[in-house]
C-alpha cells in the first residue's frame, strides 16, 4: 500500500518532488521518481512496504527492457495464482511483490488484465512503446485516484493535495459538488470541491496520450440485483456465507508484515476477527474508548469490544479519546481528507491507525462494507416496511407527512419521523435517494447566497444517484436499488474515502474482506428476505456467525462509529463555528447566506431544531476552502 502522483504533459521536476513530499505519509518506507521530460511523463511514488519489503519491490518499477513503468497503490490478493500463470508463459520474476506481477500481467495481456485482478488498487502505467498512460481504479473504489485537467497537462494522484502540487490548478469551486457535501456530508459521484479536479470512478480506466484523455472505460460493474439463484436452501445459504467470508479474510491476511484488526464489538468487525484468529491466533485488535462522549441514547462500543475480545481470546488495545482533543483535530482531519467530508468518525480511524503503527502494525482488517452488502442500516429496514403506507393515496401521504414534520428534530425519534415524513412526499427513485440526505433540498438551497445558488444546477443534489439508478433499469425492488447506492456512493465516496485518508496518514493499510469479489457476487444472488427480515438486517450473516460469536454481539443494536457531534456543536466546536461562519467570513466566501446561517444557529442554540450536522458540514466546507483555496 502506497501513494503516487504523476503528470502527462509539461514536466517540472521540482513540482513533482513537492507532490511526492505532500503524500509522503502514505509511504514512509521509501520513495522514487521517473521522469521523461522529452515524452512528457513524470511519475512519483512513496512506498509502504508490505509484500516483499526488500529493495526489489521499489517503485516506480520498470521491466528490464524499459517498455513499461508502473506506480501502484494497493494489494492484489490473487497475485500468487497470477504469478504462476505468468511463469508458465515464460515470465521470470526477480521479486516477491504483487507490483511486479501487475507489471508483467500488463506486458502479457494489456488493459484486458483488469478483470483478472482480485484486490484493492489504483495505478498509473506508462507504456513507452506507444507513448500512452493507463490509469485504473479497483471496482469498489477502495483505493483513491484523482484526475485534474491543467494548463500543463493531466495531473493525477492518490490524494488531492498531491495533485494540487503538480501543476497550476484552477481553484474555481464546483457549486454542484459543494451542495452535495452540504446535503449528504460527502459528495456522491466523481466531482470534488474544485471544478478542475475529479475522482476516477470505481471500476474505471483511462488511457491518456500526449496530455489528453484518449478514452475512458468502465471495466467493472457491481454485482447488483442478480437475485436469480434457485435451488439454494436457507441452510446452504448460511453455510456458504460463512465459507466465503472465511475465505475472504484468509486471502486478505497475506502480508510480510504484522496484521491487526479493528474491533468495535459490532457483528461485522467481530466476524472478521473470528476468522482472522483461525490463521493468526496472536492478532492484535484495536478499539476506541468513547465512554461518556456519546450523544444521549447512543450506547458505548467498548463493553461489546471487550466481550468480543474475551470470547475470541485476542489481545485488545483500547485507544482513549476525549471530546476536546477530537474537536481540536478537526482542521487536521479536513486537511488530511482533502475533501470537506463532515463525518467525525474519520478521527477514530486516525487514532486507531496511529496506535497500530506505534506497535509496528502496518495492516488492519476492517469490517467496513458489511452493512452495504448484507444490509444493516436503519434505512434498509425503513424501505422494506414502506409497504405499510405506500398503498395510501398521495393526498393522504402528504397529510401524514405534514403532520409528522411538526414533531421537530430535537430527539432521535422525532428526527427519524421527520425524515420519514419527507420521504412520504416523494415517489420512486427520488424517495430512495432521500433516505441518504441529511436535510430537505429546499432548506439546503435557502442556506446558499443568491449568487452561489445561481451557479447550482437544478438537479445538482440528486443527479449522480438518480442517473446511476436510471442506468440500472426498472424492475428491481427498492431495497436492491438502495443497496446499489450504498455500494457505489456511500462506500466509495464516503466510508472508504475517509478510511483510506485517515489510515494512510499514519502509514497504515486498511483491508476490507466484506468487499471480496466472490463474497459480493454471492450476496447479490441471495433472496432479499435472507438479507433483511422485517427490522432485522444481515439475517443470513447473523445466522452464519451465531456459532462463532455470543448472542449479545450477533444481535446487538446498530450503532455508528461516530462522535458526540450534537454535544460538540453546543460546546467544544461552538466558538470555532461561530467564528468561521460569522457574517464577515460568510460574505467574504460567498457560499452561504449570513441571515440564513444566523437562523440556523438560533435554532441550534435554542434547541428548537437539530441543525448540528448541517452546521458541521458548513464548518468543514469553510475549513476546506481556507486550506485548499485560500492557501
Amino acid at each position: 500500500m502506497c501513494g503516487f502522483v504523476g503528470l502527462s504533459g509539461r514536466i517540472d521536476p521540482a513540482s513533482l518532488s513537492a507532490a511526492v513530499d505532500a503524500i509522503r505519509h502514505r509511504g514512509p518506507d521509501g520513495s522514487g521518481l521517473f521522469v521523461d521530460a522529452v515524452r512528457g511523463i513524470g511519475l512519483g511514488h512513496v512506498r509502504l512496504s508490505i509484500l516483499d519489503t526488500s529493495a526489489a519491490g521499489h517503485q516506480p518499477m520498470s521491466d528490464p527492457d524499459g517498455a513499461v513503468t508502473l506506480v501502484y497503490n494497493g494489494e492484489i490478493y490473487n497475485f500468487v495464482e497470477l504469478r504462476e500463470s505468468l511463469r508458465h508463459l515464460g515470465h521470470a520474476f526477480v521479486s516477491g511483490s504483487d507490483t511486479e506481477v501487475l507489471l508483467r500481467l500488463y506486458l502479457e495481456h494489456g488493459e484486458a488484465m483488469l478483470p483478472m485482478l482480485n484486490g484493492i488498487f489504483a495505478f498509473a502505467l506508462w507504456d513507452a512503446r506507444d507513448g500512452s498512460l493507463l490509469l485504473a481504479r479497483d471496482g469498489l473504489g477502495v483505493k483513491p485516484l484523482y484526475l485534474a485537467q491543467t494548463p500543463d497537462g493531466i495531473a493525477f494522484g492518490s490524494e488531492m493535495k498531491g495533485v494540487c502540487c503538480l501543476a497550476r490548478i484552477d481553484t474555481t469551486l464546483d457549486a454542484d459538488a459543494v451542495v452535495r457535501y452540504l446535503g449528504f456530508l460527502h459528495a456522491p459521484g466523481t466531482g470534488t470541491p474544485l471544478r478542475a479536479v475529479s475522482r476516477l470512478a470505481p471500476g474505471e480506466s483511462v488511457r491518456i496520450r500526449d496530455g489528453r484523455i484518449e478514452h475512458r472505460r468502465t471495466w467493472y460493474t457491481l454485482p447488483l440485483m442478480r437475485r436469480q439463484r434457485t435451488g439454494l436452501s436457507t441452510q446452504q445459504a448460511i453455510a456458504d456465507t460463512e465459507r466465503l467470508l472465511r475465505q475472504a479474510v484468509r486471502r486478505q491476511l497475506v502480508s510480510d508484515v504484522p496484521v491487526g484488526a479493528f474491533l468495535s464489538g459490532g457483528l461485522d468487525s467481530s466476524a472478521i476477527v473470528a476468522f482472522a484468529r483461525e490463521t493468526n491466533p496472536d492478532i492484535r485488535c484495536f478499539t476506541i474508548d468513547t465512554t461518556g462522549l456519546r450523544d444521549p441514547g447512543t450506547p458505548d462500543d467498548l463493553p461489546y469490544a471487550v466481550a468480543a475480545a474475551k470470547h475470541l481470546g485476542v489481545r485488545l488495545e483500547t485507544v482513549v479519546v476525549d471530546a476536546s482533543t477530537m474537536a481540536r483535530d478537526l482542521e487536521l482531519m479536513i486537511e488530511q481528507l482533502g475533501e470537506p467530508i463532515a463525518d467525525p468518525a474519520a478521527l477514530h480511524v486516525l487514532r486507531i491507525s496511529h496506535a497500530a503503527r506505534a506497535q509496528g502494525i502496518k495492516v488492519l482488517l476492517s469490517g467496513a462494507g458489511g452493512d452495504d452488502v448484507f444490509t444493516g442500516y436503519r434505512r434498509h429496514a425503513a424501505i422494506r416496511l414502506e409497504r405499510l403506507w405506500t398503498w395510501l393515496p398521495a393526498a393522504q401521504r402528504r397529510w401524514l407527512a405534514a403532520a409528522a414534520s411538526t414533531f421537530g428534530t430535537r430527539h432521535a425519534l422525532s428526527r427519524r419521523l421527520t425524515k420519514l415524513a419527507t420521504s412520504m412526499r416523494l415517489s420512486g427513485d427520488d424517495r430512495i435517494v432521500q433516505y441518504f440526505l441529511w436535510d430537505d433540498a429546499a432548506h439546503l438551497s435557502s442556506l446558499l447566497s443568491a449568487d452561489f445558488r445561481a451557479r447550482v444546477s437544478d438537479s445538482a443534489l440528486r443527479a449522480p444517484m438518480l442517473d446511476y439508478l436510471r442506468g440500472l433499469g426498472p424492475g428491481a425492488a427498492p431495497l436492491d436499488r438502495m443497496l446499489a447506492l450504498e455500494q457505489r456512493f456511500f462506500l466509495a465516496d464516503h466510508n472508504l474515502l475517509y478510511t483510506d485518508r485517515m489510515s494512510m496518514a499514519a502509514g497504515v493499510e486498511v483491508r476490507v474482506p466484506f468487499l471480496d469479489a466472490d463474497l459480493m457476487e454471492f450476496a447479490a444472488g441471495l433472496p432479499l428476505d435472507l438479507l433483511q427480515r422485517g427490522r432485522t438486517g444481515k439475517w443470513v450473516l447473523k445466522e452464519a456467525m451465531s456459532r462463532h460469536l455470543p448472542t449479545g454481539i450477533v444481535h446487538r443494536p446498530k450503532t455508528g462509529f461516530g462522535a458526540p457531534l450534537r454535544r460538540w456543536m453546543h460546546d467544544d466546536l461552538r466558538a470555532m463555528a461561530g467564528d468561521l461562519l460569522s457574517d464577515p467570513s460568510l460574505r467574504a466566501r460567498g457560499i452561504f447566506d449570513p441571515a440564513a446561517t444566523r437562523r440556523l444557529f438560533r435554532e441550534h442554540d435554542t434547541g428548537t431544531r437539530d441543525t448540528s450536522y448541517t452546521l458541521f458540514s458548513m464548518l468543514c466546507i469553510e475549513l476546506w476552502c481556507r486550506h485548499f483555496v485560500d492557501a
